[in-house]
């Protein structure tokens, strides 16, 4: 139905100018005179019933459509590719400059595109649903994929700019390469539903427009947002091919419509066809004459589903397919575990909400091959990835906080000064105090980054991590957690601190630091005011933790206590055996530990043969034994047997990641934490 904002007139030129007719070819087939139809058109007039009638009848639309003004669906055979042809003047951009600003990661693409659902969150009371899905496609697959994007309408634009000697050119031929040789295509969609999905017009300002016309619009609203207009681009970074599809459904209509809004976007370095000289971008779409170039389209099912671009329900929200993923590895599985880490180590936080309310964000990650499940579908939990962090923000969410602690559970919550200074076009404005909020807890037994600060504003994804200096003699393992701006409160200073904190973001919003944003916008003072913040945060953390620690004073500090302790220290392995260096995991869905080791090696000519063993972590007593449900090899090493490894000779560090059958558990894994041991193989058999 009509969204109610628009004039016939004004519908009815849209539709004339989408099937290329005009005035006067409309007037002649309904049997007016054109000015009869320039009156209907200007809104001067409107047609009788009859003529209505006649008017879908000439345009091809669905009857009652002059009265609901809904666009007419459009026919998979009008797609075309519209490459945008040279400058005149010679000029030549020879890749995106957007695109270079992010390393192609698909970290640092689950960041950004996550980052921009949560900014476009429509319903605040329900939570913005992020889901990644990995798909590997070939054979009759990939070919329909292929026919369904008009490859040979582009692949000699991809041929042509794969010859050019800069980086574009050789990542081109790269994917090019990877397509012809293995005779598959990764692909990389993202979904986000309770978003605001690609509104507008699209060519005037909108989020259409933003995304898929322009660089360097953010066009979003509120301060809490990104304000670059960069996080769209690592989309393109990460495709080796340059090709990015879209479909959207629409939290406001657009020419009546709401669902399947498709367009596609192939972004290219200027490069010579037979056919002439190109740009370099490139749109797919339904030709739009006016303009001499494309539109977006309204699909029908078969459509959307040959481009994978289905949907799984109708709320609002993009699905964006990066098409040919550049990724250092081709296996699904570490993928998704990539993936599943990079959701949780940036948005823990926006995925924990007080007692009986919803979070800001739930995420998954799926892995599929020719449609068929490789890897099950895995939701973030955001417990799993950061256990301390995520018990500090429920404390106090849920006013579960102590100013002085008593216990090693305990959440010690304070508070720092920031400082805001004025705006510079505000000469008569003045200073103002926003209070953030830092929370303080003992680190969990299974971290093995402590000691550490991260910082977040209203958006709550983690903006600075890092590691807290000169901290005193005998200070506990900890975590400490600092809500900034509307992170913190919803005061009108927490607001102004929130837009200050926003300005002192670089691109890759990973510090609060020096831009030129932050002097452009602030008075003089504002560097200053940034780095004062950052030393009077640490320095609450030292003095929160010069407390005094838990238990009999006489005991001292533990650094001072091992020192005198009478019982020898254990004596560490020889340095000739295979040691765990690092160990990372999670807890699965169905409840399996996955952990991925780093194995330092000795130097040796020969192979190491060695069985890893997962064990269960207990205060006293045997520690107990699980089973692998599978092992895989990530570098430097082999599976063999099944349960056992075999590492390459002369390799000095290995990496190899394992799934645990969680039928062999001794309790559930949330209840224990577990470490990883190296045994030779003969020990395994004797």
């Amino acid at each position: 139905m009509s969204d109610g904002t628009e004039e016939f007139g004004t519908w009815l030129a849209r539709q004339l100018r989408r099937k290329g007719v005009s005035q006067a070819d409309l007037a002649v087939e309904v049997g007016v005179s054109r000015a009869a139809v320039s009156a209907w058109v200007s809104g001067r007039a409107t047609p009788r019933i009859d003529k209505m009638q006649s008017i879908e009848a000439f345009l091809g639309l669905e009857a009652g459509s002059t009265i609901s003004q809904v666009d007419a669906p459009d026919r998979p055979d009008d797609l075309v590719w519209y490459p945008r042809p040279a400058h005149a003047d010679g000029g030549r951009e020879l890749g995106n400059a957007a695109i270079f600003a992010f390393e192609p990661d698909l970290s640092v693409l689950a960041r950004e595109a996550t980052q921009n659902s949560i900014d476009e969150r429509v319903n605040q009371d329900e939570p913005v649903r992020v889901r990644y899905l990995v798909h590997e496609i070939s054979g009759e697959r990939l070919e329909r994929f292929l026919e369904a994007i008009r490859w040979k309408e582009i692949s000699p634009h991809l041929e042509a700019a794969a010859k050019s000697d800069q980086k574009v050119g050789r990542v081109l031929r790269d994917g090019l390469g990877a397509l012809r040789d293995k005779g598959s295509l990764l692909l990389l969609r993202i979904d986000d539903y309770n978003a605001a999905g690609l509104t507008g017009d699209e060519y005037a300002d909108g989020r259409f427009a933003a995304v898929v016309r322009r660089q360097l619009d953010s066009h979003k609203s509120g301060v809490s947002a990104g304000s670059y207009g960069l996080g769209k681009a690592t989309l393109w970074a990460n495709s080796g091919l340059g090709l990015v599809l879209i479909n959207s459904t629409l939290s406001e209509p657009f020419g009546g419509r709401s669902e399947r809004r498709l367009v596609g976007r192939l972004d290219l370095p200027w490069h010579r066809t037979s056919a002439g000289e190109w740009a370099g971008p490139a749109w797919l779409g339904v030709r739009d004459p006016e303009r001499r170039s494309v539109r977006s389209w309204w699909a029908d099912q078969q459509i959307t589903e040959d481009l994978f671009l289905t949907r799984s329900s109708r709320a609002p929200g993009t699905s964006f397919l990066v098409v040919g993923v550049q990724e250092s590895t081709s296996d699904l599985e570490e993928m998704q575990r990539r993936l599943v880490e990079a959701l949780g180590r940036n948005f823990w936080a926006a995925m924990i909400a007080p007692a009986g309310e919803r979070p800001a964000l739930e995420a998954s990650v799926l892995s599929l091959r020719n449609d068929q499940v490789v890897v099950p579908e895995e939701r973030v939990d955001p417990y799993a990835m950061e256990p301390s962090r995520s018990r500090a923000l429920s404390a106090y969410y849920n006013g579960e906080t102590v100013s002085e602690p008593t216990n090693t559970k305990d959440v010690v919550r304070t508070k720092v000064p920031l400082r805001v200074p004025r705006l510079k076009q505000d000469r008569q404005g003045q200073e103002a105090i926003h209070e953030a909020v830092l929370l303080i807890t003992d680190a969990d037994e299974t971290d093995e980054r402590a000691n550490r600060l991260v910082a977040m504003r209203g958006s709550r994804m983690v903006v600075v991590d890092r590691k807290v200096p000169d901290l005193p003699l005998g200070a506990p393992r900890f975590q400490a957690v600092l809500l900034a701006g509307k992170a913190a409160d919803t005061s009108v200073e927490a607001e102004g601190a929130e837009r200050f904190l926003r300005t002192a973001e670089p691109p890759d919003h990973n510090d609060w630091r020096r831009t030129d944003d932050l002097t452009a916008t602030y008075a003089r003072g504002a560097i200053s005011r940034i780095t004062e913040f950052g030393q009077a945060v640490n320095a609450e953390i030292r003095r929160v933790l010069r407390r005094p620690t838990v238990g009999p004073s006489e005991e001292g500090p533990p650094e001072l206590r091992e020192l005198l302790s009478l019982t020898p220290p254990p004596q560490p392995r020889s340095p000739g055996f295979p040691v765990v260096d690092a160990l990372t995991g999670a807890i699965t869905e169905d409840g399996a530990w996955r952990v991925q080791v780093t194995v330092k090696l000795p130097q040796r000519d020969d192979p190491w043969v060695l069985a890893p063993v997962l064990r269960f972590v207990t205060r006293s007593g045997p520690r107990p034994e699980a089973t692998w449900a599978r092992l895989i090899g990530d570098s430097g090493c082999e599976v063999v047997d099944d349960d056992r490894l075999s590492f390459s000779p002369g390799t000095r560090r290995a990496t190899f990641t394992g799934l645990t059958d969680a039928a062999s558990h001794p309790v559930a894994a949330r209840m224990a934490a577990v470490e990883v041991d190296l045994r030779r193989v003969k020990e395994t058999t004797e």
